[in-house]
């Protein structure tokens, strides 16, 4: 018998015990949806001054290959490869680099306007930081999300604040939360706007605008306690979606220097793979996991290599959770 006929995960169509977010858009949408990322030259306010100086130490900032090329012709390059590989039945522009609700609003309201009617996007994707979710940014997201399905990803990446400050992230837990500009803010504006926006898997399917977390394992300073416990704070938030990814050490990074100076050790395979199914245990089990792992390029990859094989990483995840008999949410109600 396949793995796939004894899978007690209720959200899957395969050997996967968590939800994915192909999954997921093939739910929604009927079919393969390809996310095609796009840089629109923003900034951070870690980086301009606002809340600090020089960004995440992991961070290559404003090394994107797309420097001069307009919305359009990087959607229409990244389509194009995009229907190389699959045959999609649509696309969502993912606005990814660096911080996407912070600047100028109506240079903002010009960019989403654009991306929202560019052909064949089904969905618009929105990276940023909870502490860029002003009053004027929300009504903009509101407005957007009338006119094409929304998501807002939010980096968070740990919930330890210690840690928050090792990596110049330059907010707190409590201001990613709660602060003037935080996730429960946005939350509230969701629910207002968007009643039928329910954060449970009961309406998710069809919500109108959907919110992702991110979170990195493996962060200079934390062992298998402090990411358990970024899990456990992000699960009992029960955001639509979290991402998770690994510490990849870049050339060209403050964290890339302290590598080679022999300050910081980055994860093994098999732990990851451990602490990435204890996470899974605990999110909730009808939150789509967007991300599972990452490959980093090649070109300014330190470490670990490991990574670049990512299929056989994300293998690796499967087949401990079939060991263990386990699956997402297992455990989420004794966090």
């Amino acid at each position: 018998m396949a793995q796939r006929d004894t899978n007690p995960y209720e959200y899957s169509d395969s050997n996967k015990r968590y939800m994915t977010y192909d999954w997921y858009l093939k739910e929604r949408y009927g079919g393969k949806v390809a996310k095609v990322p796009l840089d629109i030259g923003s900034t951070c306010p870690n980086l301009d001054g606002r809340r600090g100086h020089g960004g995440c130490i992991y961070c290559l900032n404003g090394s994107s290959s797309a420097v001069g090329e307009s919305i359009e012709e990087q959607y229409k390059r990244g389509c194009e490869i995009m229907s190389r590989k699959w045959k999609p039945v649509g696309f969502i522009p993912y606005l990814q680099s660096n911080t996407n609700t912070y600047g100028d609003i109506d240079r903002l309201r010009g960019i989403y306007d654009t991306a929202a009617s560019l052909e064949g996007a089904v969905m618009l994707d929105i990276a940023t930081r909870a502490d860029c979710l002003g009053d004027d940014v929300l009504e903009l997201l509101y407005d957007t999300a009338e006119k094409i399905p929304l998501t807002v990803e939010l980096g968070l990446q740990t919930t330890n604040d210690t840690t928050a400050e090792r990596i110049n992230r330059c907010h707190t837990f409590g201001e990613f939360c709660e602060g003037d500009e935080g996730l429960i803010k946005l939350r509230d504006r969701v629910n207002a706007e968007f009643p039928t926006c329910s954060f449970k898997k009961s309406s998710f399917i069809k919500n109108r605008f959907t919110v992702a977390v991110h979170l990195i394992n493996g962060l200079p300073g934390e062992g298998r306690e402090e990411m358990l416990k970024s899990a456990a704070d992000t699960a009992k938030l029960h955001p639509d979606i979290v991402k998770i990814h690994l510490m990849h050490v870049l050339k060209g990074t403050v964290l890339g220097e302290m590598y080679e100076r022999g300050e910081y050790s980055p994860m093994e395979r098999e732990e990851y793979v451990g602490i990435v199914c204890d996470q899974l245990e605990i999110l909730p089990p009808d939150t789509v996991i967007g991300r599972i792992t990452g490959d980093g390029m090649a070109d300014t990859l330190l470490a670990p290599q490991w990574s670049r094989r990512k299929t056989e990483v994300v293998n690796e995840i499967d087949k401990e959770l079939y060991r263990r008999n386990s699956f997402q949410g297992k455990n989420f109600n004794k966090i």
